[in-house]
């Protein structure tokens, strides 16, 4: 394995890569990489061999599936590059980059402008308050558009946003651009593979842009400092120099997000791009620091990346590789690590050693000694850590705050294909949720199916599709059943006897029992209104377990009957045969005998839906909900994004995240959670009835 050289606090930058997918991210990490000389060759996206693209998942489907990180060495510095997916599924591992860098480089493709993905991920970043470079990617394409990608910019993102370079051509034509800090042209030379240019002055023809860009730039940065703006006021000229510290700072407190371009195919634009983020984006040590929580000990600490601070680090990303295990890839927080080192767990209180301390770049792990505070590593082997891990030095365990992913809004049911793949199914399923602690499942007792939880069908399918090649367990997808229930709407009361002789002593039990409905929600209530000891007080608790235990079983259809009283006045025993047993027997009697006559009803679960959609969209939205039997609650309105509640039957909800998706062009997303239960409308009950009755002989017949 290669070593890697190691890099102090300072001279380290880690940058999330984001944008909406196929805007050009991964070419540009794999870009950014070669020109540097980081990386030996240039990758191919469209093969899927480009540098960050490291799982058979990514090059069949041809795009980023999860968080990769890659690094550049530029001038001394190392740039962190955290590559994130734009595809909606697995936007969560753009969460996770968001997490743990210290600032965002987000791409716009010049032939698409901002996309629902982009606004997204910038939503991220004002969420942590990163500081941010935009990049109009992929200039030489056909109706690329530099000015208009930059109202876009504009309108959907950020008013802060102002060029700090712009084109010289573009489409097919571009082969250059003109950097307002230096006021010079980088003239691109044809054929080269790391983007040598030579530096020319203005174009003529560009002059006039070239002008009003620069003093827009001087102007905007005159107003971020009383001295520069008092040069500028007086007629003085804002230095290179002072221009990029200006910038620096501007960007750091979130008040300028200067925009590049270039092209990544043909590495136009990265040596610039690369000085840029080196000059601009804070190091790790200049970004205030973290608050953390003591173990085992009520206090907040606060924690910096600095050397000198007991270690601690936050584990962003686990996957497994075949003959290597568990890979752990973890950014520290504070203090530095040496290879072999001995860290706590901070939540189990675990140990694990750090051997073989490496840096990632790609699919690649380079072995480095130490690893000093702020940067980004990766290990192998680890027994006790996973996603959102805390390690941290043994002399102070902290937990340092956890990555927020999303909850899952898309649901299915999944079975082994075979009996083999079904007893190993569990086991995997627990990996695959400590890989990506997006997806979620659990077997449902009540509905004998095991539930997949995940972000997307995307998102489901990938799982899958890894299940198959790492753990050879192949699955067989279903639409998930739905909890049901029953109730009744009416009282009504009746006797119930138990008699059996067959020789020796018998059984016997005899109740006169009255049921009645309770309001929905409060559940199951007995009483006992025994008088005279007709029934022993002994026995009337059997009576009661014997009704509980039928009521499991409903009346209707098989599904639990809930909301309802059960009243024991009535009734006789035998001073012999009588017995909790017989009792317990006469009770489920008593449910199957009245209950009928108590006009049971079905109910079904009913869930609280919030959409949160562009205001374009609110009326295509609603209008689903009513198709789905919806009632909307309410609404509410701001920044031209409105939120809907709503009450929507859970079996109207399958595949609902997709819907809601394409009617919304992936710009709208929802939250769901348990309201109520109501009562089916009486035209659907019969079929829901009829379904259960065959479910339930295809369980017999297995």
């Amino acid at each position: 394995m290669a070593a890697a050289k190691e890099y102090p606090t300072d001279r380290i930058r880690n940058v999330a890569v984001l944008g909406h997918g196929g805007c050009g991210k991964t070419s540009l990490v794999d870009s950014l990489c070669f020109t540097a000389g980081t990386s030996s060759k240039r990758g191919d996206v469209d093969q899927g061999h480009a540098l960050t693209m490291t799982t058979p998942e990514e090059a069949a489907h041809g795009i980023s599936i999860q968080c990769t990180p890659a690094y550049a060495a530029w001038e001394g510095h190392k740039v962190n590059l955290l590559d994130t997916p734009g595809f909606l599924d697995f936007t969560h591992e753009a969460k996770a980059a968001v997490r743990v860098a210290d600032a965002a480089l987000v791409v716009v493709g010049s032939t698409t402008g901002v996309e629902v993905g982009t606004e997204r991920v910038w939503e991220y970043c004002e969420d942590r308050g990163l500081p941010r470079i935009l990049f109009v990617s992929m200039m030489d394409k056909d109706h690329a558009d530099f000015d208009r990608t930059f109202q876009d910019i504009k309108e959907h993102l950020t008013d802060k946003a102002i060029p700090v370079e712009i084109p010289i051509g573009q489409g097919p034509d571009f082969h250059g651009i003109i950097n307002l800090f230096s006021e010079r042209a980088h003239q691109y030379k044809a054929g080269t593979e790391t983007g040598e240019y030579e530096e020319t002055d203005v174009p003529e023809e560009l002059a006039a842009k070239f002008e009003e860009w620069e003093t827009e730039l001087q102007e905007t940065l005159a107003t971020t400092d009383e001295n520069l703006l008092e040069k500028y006021l007086e007629g003085g000229h804002i230095s290179r120099e002072e221009a990029i510290e200006a910038m620096a700072l501007a960007v750091a407190r979130g008040e300028l997000v200067p925009v590049f371009c270039g092209s990544s195919v043909h590495s136009y634009g990265m040596r610039a791009l690369l000085k840029k983020i080196v000059e601009l984006f804070p190091s790790p040590d200049q970004t205030g620091g973290e608050i953390a929580q003591r173990v085992g000990v009520d206090q907040e600490v606060t924690v910096g990346s600095h050397d000198d601070q007991p270690f601690s680090a936050l584990v962003f990303k686990t996957t497994t590789e075949p003959h290597v295990g568990e890979l752990s890839y973890f950014r520290i927080f504070s203090g530095s690590v040496a290879n072999g080192a001995d860290v706590i767990n901070a939540e189990s209180g675990d140990h694990e050693k750090l051997n073989h301390l490496s840096v990632p770049l790609g699919k690649e792990r380079l072995e480095v000694p130490r690893l000093h505070a702020g940067d980004i590593g990766v290990v192998a082997k680890l027994k006790h850590t996973h996603t959102n891990t805390t390690l941290s030095d043994p002399s102070r365990p902290i937990h340092i705050e956890s990555i927020d992913f999303p909850a899952p809004d898309i649901s299915v049911a999944i079975r082994g294909e075979s009996r083999n793949d079904e007893d190993k199914l569990g086991e995997v399923l627990s990996k695959l949720h400590e890989e990506d602690p997006a997806f979620h499942s659990e077997f449902n007792g009540e509905l004998h199916q095991t539930i997949a939880r995940g972000v997307g069908e995307l998102h489901l399918e990938v799982q899958f599709e890894r299940m198959k090649r790492k753990f050879n367990v192949s699955i067989v997808t279903e639409q998930p059943r739905i909890a049901y229930r029953e109730t009744i709407t009416a009282p009504a009361e009746g006797h119930a006897r138990f008699k059996k002789q067959s020789g020796g002593r018998g059984q016997f039990g005899d109740a006169h029992v009255r049921f009645r409905p309770r309001q929905r929600g409060e559940g199951y209530n007995f009483i006992d209104s025994i008088k005279g000891g007709v029934i022993p007080g002994k026995f009337v608790p059997s009576v009661d377990r014997g009704i509980q235990e039928a009521s499991q079983n409903g009346i209707l259809a098989g599904y639990p009957l809930v909301d309802f009283e059960a009243e024991v006045f009535d009734g006789s025993y035998h001073s012999v045969d009588s017995s909790d047993i017989a009792f317990k027997i006469t009770g489920s009697l008593a449910f199957q005998e009245i209950m009928p006559k108590c006009r049971p009803v079905l109910l079904e679960p009913i869930m609280d839906v919030q959409v949160t959609t562009p205001e374009e969209y609110m009326g295509d939205v609603m209008g689903d909900i009513n198709q789905r039997r919806g009632k909307v609650m309410g609404m509410d309105s701001q920044k031209g994004r409105a939120t809907i509640k709503a009450q929507i039957p859970e079996a109207e909800l399958y595949r609902y995240a997709a819907s809601l998706r394409a009617m919304t062009q992936g710009r709208a997303h929802h939250a769901r959670a348990f309201a109520a239960y109501e009562p089916v409308p009486e035209h659907l009950a019969p079929k829901i009835v009829e379904e259960r009755k065959k479910e339930k002989e295809m369980a017999a017949a297995h």
